[in-house]
């Protein structure tokens, strides 16, 4: 089928592929159980992600996230990277009514400005680093009490925020996705981002 074929079906709206710049904020390794993370200037990437990162591998245990699969059951992991948005994080703090929520709190591995709306990206977007390390965009990562109990324990006289940080950051909490190409990434670089051709099918 044509390209100019497929912007012409009836009931299906096509958006044409699009390329974005943005920059590399902030960079994190999330080792062991608890969520937080610590912070690097530089993040190697290899085909299971994150070396010593607790997302790292190249199968994960089922989770509530996946319900169709049995819990605990090796499945393929597209959530080796954690990924959140500087400006997403602002409207966090602000829907909060604290003064900021940091990256590593969140145990994030890679914190991006200059994309607007962020957590929008679609699944099939792709990063573009310098050094040729590519990331593939998966999901969104659903907010969660745990998160929020991690940046409360961060702020002090910040009782009770746990409970409010899921309803603050829905659709705001970034995505997650899995290395296409390792590399390395550093700190404050810029990359390029290429969003796939995208549509609603409504079957």
């Amino acid at each position: 089928m044509s390209e100019q074929a497929q912007y012409t079906i009836p009931g299906i709206v096509i958006v044409p592929a699009i390329k974005r710049k943005g920059r590399v904020a902030a960079l994190g390794l999330a080792e062991g159980e608890a969520i937080g993370a610590e912070r690097l200037s530089v993040l190697e990437l290899t085909h299971e992600g994150i070396p010593g990162d607790r997302h790292a591998g190249f199968l994960r245990p089922a989770d509530v996230r996946v319900p169709w699969f049995k819990r605990g059951e090796a499945i393929q992991n597209e959530r080796q990277v954690s990924i959140v948005s500087m400006e997403e994080l602002a409207i966090i703090a602000a829907n909060l009514g604290i003064e900021r929520v940091e990256p590593e709190w969140l145990g994030a591995n890679l914190a991006v400005e200059g994309l607007p709306d962020f957590s929008f990206i679609p699944r099939g977007t792709r990063l573009f680093f310098p050094s040729g390390a590519v990331l593939a965009v998966t999901d969104q990562n659903a907010p969660c009490r745990i998160a929020g109990a991690e940046v409360e324990r961060n702020l002090s006289g910040s009782d009770g925020l746990a409970l409010r940080f899921a309803a603050a950051a829905k659709r705001l909490r970034g995505v997650v996705a899995y290395v296409d190409r390792p590399g390395i990434i550093a700190s404050g670089e810029e990359f390029s981002v290429r969003v796939p051709e995208q549509w609603v099918w409504r079957g």
